[in-house]
């Protein structure tokens, strides 16, 4: 008898915490694509990557607002499909990836609802640190083939390259730097 009363209670409970709904993800490298494109000389945008990056991220679709993001971007995993052009953008004329190995996002809030919404953070770049928002969308959650549990978020953003302290050869190479996060998650 006193089971079934404490059943009711013990639900709502968990009910009322919202906790019980919040779920941690690891991001998944295999699933997940850090992509930048920056204007060249007017006449066409040059696209890169990151090849090697971490992170984590906490959602719960009935508390958005809690939501938290942490990436870390391995900075010399830059990849724009030219050689030499990879290595003058690690250089010191540009990221400096030597004396700045790591780019990294962490989240201080979110103003939106379940599917959609800005993603608030500081970003830290070139020893620069900027708060800067990110505009995401939701592209879906459920059960994966192998038994585990994804949900993928998109994100853009656009950022002056020069609020980093990375000013080089402005005008040729544009100052815009738009960036696209296609990211899955694979829950803990």
């Amino acid at each position: 008898m006193l089971k079934s009363m404490l059943k009711p209670v013990l639900l709502s409970a968990a009910l009322i915490s919202g906790s019980a709904m919040a779920a941690n993800y690891d991001i998944d490298g295999a699933h997940t694509t850090i992509l930048f494109k920056i204007n060249h000389m007017g006449f066409s945008e040059t696209v890169g990557r990151f090849n090697s990056f971490s992170g984590n991220y906490q959602y719960d679709a009935n508390k958005p607002q809690s939501a938290q993001v942490a990436i870390t971007i391995d900075a010399d995993s830059l990849d724009t499909n030219h050689e030499a052009r990879d290595k003058h953008v690690k250089s010191p004329d540009f990221l400096d990836t030597k004396q700045y190995p790591e780019i990294s996002f962490k989240s201080t809030a979110f103003n939106g609802n379940a599917d959609k919404g800005v993603l608030t953070g500081d970003l830290t770049m070139h020893g620069v640190t900027k708060q800067v928002d990110l505009n995401v969308v939701k592209i879906g959650e459920g059960k994966d083939p192998w038994g585990g549990y994804r949900s993928g978020f998109n994100g853009t953003i656009t950022l002056k390259r020069a609020d980093f302290g990375i000013d080089q050869m402005l005008g040729g190479i544009g100052n815009d730097v738009k960036i696209e996060l296609f990211i899955e998650g694979i829950r803990k």
